[in-house]
């Protein structure tokens, strides 16, 4: 067998999808990314961002990332371990740490690199990550590189994950890893049974609020919040690539921590610095969450509306407490169609399938931001109503089924 035949048979199975005009991915955005963007020189209501803020086009995060790009220039030619550290990096972590309410903080190029660099310096052989097994595939990897043993429990099943603890021994060194969100089904860590295991168990909690910053909380920071739970979680994950409007990510843990990784994490060390026009529109997009509390309220009121509209319209949109709004489509074909389909009506949607959801149980990711208006979610409503009236919702995982995009 030729190292390449994988290649050659995923093509093949591109090549089909293509000709059936369902094919989902790559699609040419030409407009800033809003509440409606502009695909193939049509309007298109954006159902598909993690832009919940709806910072990425606001004229003060693109005037603070314009002036850093002026000021420091384009990049910092190096790791922040020698010559990549900036002022604004500095700043940022410090700003960071006051709002999250940790000693400290310290920044990463990309969230996926920070839950890598998080894992593979706290955790090592011997040691133990107790991980949900709908957690974000950059936790996933980051468990592998850190090459503790790895126990899964079911999704937000904690007695399973107690059973679990309980097979431990005592002494070991234990962390547990969950999503504050989760980020296809947009539904929250059970934290309020999660800490209490935590703490019978001996173990330290780590939560990737990636999808929870800005949105979730009274303050936008996050599910802890929401819960009341933020003094008993002892490492939080987070990004700048969503409510922040910006490229990066961060851990904030007690400054022992973080000392001890900023001297350990290799992809921290061995990795060039986020960009200044990135640290620069992640602050402006923090100071904006702080001031202008009317944007969490907002985000979730839209979510609500449109998870209301689906629901009325017979869809399974689900419960979740989040901007994220999933509809269960079931068969992969079916779900390319489908988001085929919607896009011809003017309506992004991110179409999930396997390994990012369990086999069979494939879904439409869709997720408001707080400067969608009515007018533009009634118009979705409508786009779903026509297309769905179309392709009739039935629990057929095999509907339009022609092959297996990936495989585990």
């Amino acid at each position: 067998m030729d190292l390449f035949d994988k290649c050659n048979a995923f093509n093949a199975y591109c090549e089909a999808t293509k000709k059936k005009g369902v094919y989902p991915y790559f699609h040419e955005i030409t407009s800033m990314q809003h509440s409606e963007v502009t695909i193939g020189g049509r309007r298109t209501i954006m159902l598909g961002s993690n832009n919940y803020m709806g910072l990425t086009s606001d004229p003060r995060v693109i005037e603070a990332a314009r002036d850093a790009l002026a000021k420091y220039g384009t990049g910092c030619s190096g790791s922040r371990f020698l010559n990549g550290t900036l002022s604004l990096h500095i700043r940022l972590e410090k700003e960071i740490a006051e709002f999250t309410g940790f000693e400290d903080v310290m920044t990463f190029s990309t969230g996926f690199q920070t839950n890598l660099g998080i894992l593979s310096a706290i955790c090592g052989r011997g040691d133990y990550v107790l991980f949900d097994r709908a957690n974000h595939a950059s936790l996933v990897d980051a468990a592998r590189l850190s090459f503790a043993k790895t126990v899964k429990y079911g999704h937000n099943d904690t007695a399973d994950l107690e059973a679990k603890l309980k097979e431990i021994p005592e002494d070991a060194a234990k962390l547990i890893v969950v999503d504050g969100v989760f980020s296809m089904e947009g539904d929250l860590a059970d934290l309020p049974r999660i800490v209490p295991l935590a703490k019978k168990y001996k173990c330290r909690l780590m939560v990737d609020d990636s999808h929870g910053l800005g949105v979730m909380g009274a303050n936008g920071r996050g599910a802890a919040e929401y819960f009341g739970l933020e003094k008993d979680v002892d490492i939080l994950m987070g990004t700048f690539s969503k409510s922040f409007a910006s490229l990066g990510g961060f851990m904030a843990a007690p400054a022992g921590v973080i000392n001890y990784c900023r001297h350990a994490s290799r992809p921290f060390i061995f990795s060039a610095s986020m960009p200044p026009a990135n640290a620069a529109a992640a602050l402006a997009a923090l100071e904006i969450i702080r001031t202008e509390k009317w944007r969490l309220k907002k985000v979730l009121d839209n979510a609500d509306y449109l998870r209301s509209g689906l629901q009325k319209l017979g869809l399974p949109a689900g419960d979740s407490l989040a901007p994220i709004v999933p509809v269960r489509t079931y068969g992969d074909e079916r779900t390319f169609a489908v988001t085929r389909a919607l896009l011809d009506e003017g309506v992004y949607v991110n179409p999930v399938i396997s390994p990012a959801v369990p086999e069979g149980d494939a879904l439409l990711r869709t997720s408001c931001t707080a400067t969608h208006t009515r007018e533009q979610l009634d118009f979705a409503l409508e786009g779903f109503k026509k297309v769905f009236a179309r392709f009739p919702y039935v629990k057929d995982e095999n509907a339009f089924v022609i092959g297996k995009l990936f495989t585990k």
